[in-house]
């Protein structure tokens, strides 16, 4: 690198590290600000506090704007969405409609009630899970002793069937009581895939909050066709949204490729973009016509309804596709980044069960044992708050920050052309040895005392300045009742000796490169806390500690 302007590197070459690994390691090896020339495009890549800090506070105008790259054009709406829309009068428009109108405190706290319903839910699908084969075992060892007892074989009359069917039911709700391990010498524990109950929480409490629609059922959930369809539609748009969102598209940075033709990718985005469309604007023109909407959840608005309702005074403003947008933002942006750190998170706690010993100490100290864990507890819990923060320093929900420079500056005291796209790589910053000292070992205790903590562009998970993400509070909420609620209603082992392995995968939130699966057992006071029928009521005032 000159003084006066930067030099180009070629990238890094492919290897079985992720980019932001990659990026980092280079970095290191020369200087913690280099500028690559990825194809025909300008790449500024920073790793150190102090070059964040100045392209995000003294610069951050200037950064304001994102990359146009593919995924914008056909998932973000030609480039107006929240996500993907140039500095402006129209993004400044669509960012103060998410954190006024969608992401207050306000509307938050408006939706935890059905935040809390849905962590019920999942618990207690995790419960059924975790003692499915006892269950099974069960049922057919009354069955063997009905026969030997009684002599008979199921079916000869109705009343006989009757009887076995009483015993069943007595035996499964032993098992509801966390009883029949202790009566009939059964295990009661599962390996379960943890990813899915925590995509079912997740994508559920979001589509609520979007729709008042839920679209992840349990088996023992009765759904009309209907209702199984859309479903199964939402299910496949989701899978989709999800796996080109992380694929890499080469015309970004060879645009001359697009004088070839339409690549695989882009037939793929445009495809999705018309069923992707087509479903959300069937439920906005429910809500319009105010259809299935039951007393209770005319008392609770949902977000394509607050949107609807200023449609009606700013019809110019708020259209149709303004209101997709804004859906597809909370849908996509919202929810990989709590599904992903949660996941990370029980990994890591696996990987050390003193953490996950000493974080279920603490809940069952302040919370207690008679009630879910709400999400005004996490002022009494701040191990687990520790434990959330380290989680995202090691696995940061985004990697590398993209932004796109509107006009020529200067960076560490290097020219830094117009049109040139920046990277921060907020991984090899949060995983820096020089910065964090044992940055691979997972140790929660670092930041205890740090409440709220950045420190000089040491640690921001969710990005910062303009460009910063807008549902950090939401996402905090979601992963601290999500994941207090398995440490707290569940006891978690490995399934095998050997440690969970932690090797990243590819995507825009840094997903796990193979599922986590686990060995669920139901702790003795689950019963207490997921009794029926559940009501959401707030705690009026926490716990103090002591």
């Amino acid at each position: 690198m000159a003084p006066s302007t930067a030099s180009h590197n070629r990238p890094p070459l492919p290897s079985q590290k992720t980019t932001p690994q990659v990026l980092s390691q280079t970095l290191r090896q020369t200087r913690p600000i280099q500028l690559f020339r990825f194809g025909s495009r300008r790449v500024l890549v920073v790793a150190s506090p102090s070059l964040a800090e100045e392209c995000l506070t003294t610069n951050d105008i200037t950064f304001a704007n994102r990359p146009h790259l593919l995924a914008g054009k056909y998932l973000g709406y030609n480039y107006t969405s929240l996500v993907f829309a140039p500095y402006g009068d129209h993004w400044r428009n669509l960012r103060r409609v998410s954190t006024v109108e969608i992401l207050s405190s306000y509307r938050l706290r408006e939706f935890e009630p059905i935040r809390a319903d849905e962590v019920v839910r999942m618990v207690r699908k995790l419960y059924r899970s975790s003692f499915k084969e006892a269950t099974e075992a069960r049922e057919n060892l009354c069955r063997s002793q009905l026969y030997q007892k009684k002599g008979f074989f199921l079916g000869p009359t109705l009343k006989k069937i009757l009887k076995v069917q009483r015993k069943l039911r007595e035996i499964c709700y032993l098992c509801m009581l966390n009883l029949i391990s202790e009566l009939h010498g059964f295990s009661v524990t599962e390996v379960v895939q943890v990813k899915q109950f925590l995509a079912d929480l997740t994508l559920n409490a979001m589509m609520r909050m979007i729709s008042g629609k839920r679209y992840y059922y349990g088996v023992d959930d009765v759904l009309t066709v209907e209702e199984k369809e859309k479903a199964d539609r939402f299910q496949a748009l989701v899978a989709e949204i999800s796996e080109v969102m992380g694929a890499t598209n080469v015309g970004d940075y060879l645009p001359v490729l697009r004088w070839f033709g339409v690549s695989k990718l882009e037939k793929r985005l445009i495809c999705l973009q018309a069923k992707r469309d087509l479903f959300m604007q069937e439920l906005v023109e429910e809500l319009k016509r105010g259809l299935n909407k039951s007393a209770e959840e005319k008392k609770r608005k949902n977000l394509i309804e607050i949107l609807l309702s200023l449609q009606k005074t700013e019809p110019e403003c708020y259209t149709d596709e303004m209101i997709r947008s804004i859906m597809l933002v909370m849908l996509a942006g919202g929810t990989g980044t709590s599904i992903s750190t949660m996941e990370w998170a029980m990994s890591l706690l696996l990987n050390n069960p003193s953490v996950l010993i000493k974080a279920q100490a603490e809940i069952d100290k302040y919370v207690g044992q008679d009630r879910l864990i709400q999400e005004s507890d996490m002022t009494n819990l701040p191990y687990l708050g520790c434990i959330i923060k380290e989680t995202m320093r090691m696995f940061p929900p985004g990697p590398l920050l993209p932004h796109e420079s509107a006009k020529d500056c200067k960076v560490g005291g290097y020219h830094i052309p117009c049109g040139t796209m920046l990277l921060v790589n907020v991984w090899g910053i949060q995983n820096d040895p020089t910065i964090w000292g044992d940055p691979e070992t997972f140790r929660p205790e670092r930041f205890e005392g740090l409440e709220g903590y950045r420190d000089g562009f040491k640690y921001m998970p969710f990005g910062f300045g303009r460009r910063s993400c807008p549902g950090e509070g939401m996402a905090n909420r979601t992963v601290a009742i999500g994941l207090g609620s398995l440490i707290q209603c569940f006891e978690w082992e490995r399934t095998t000796e050997s440690k969970v392995d932690l090797s990243e995968g590819v995507g825009i939130t840094m997903p796990k490169a193979i599922n986590l699966e686990a060995i669920c057992r139901p702790r003795s006071t689950i019963g207490r806390i997921i009794q029926e029928p559940y009501t959401f009521a707030r705690t009026k005032e926490p716990r103090k500690s002591h």
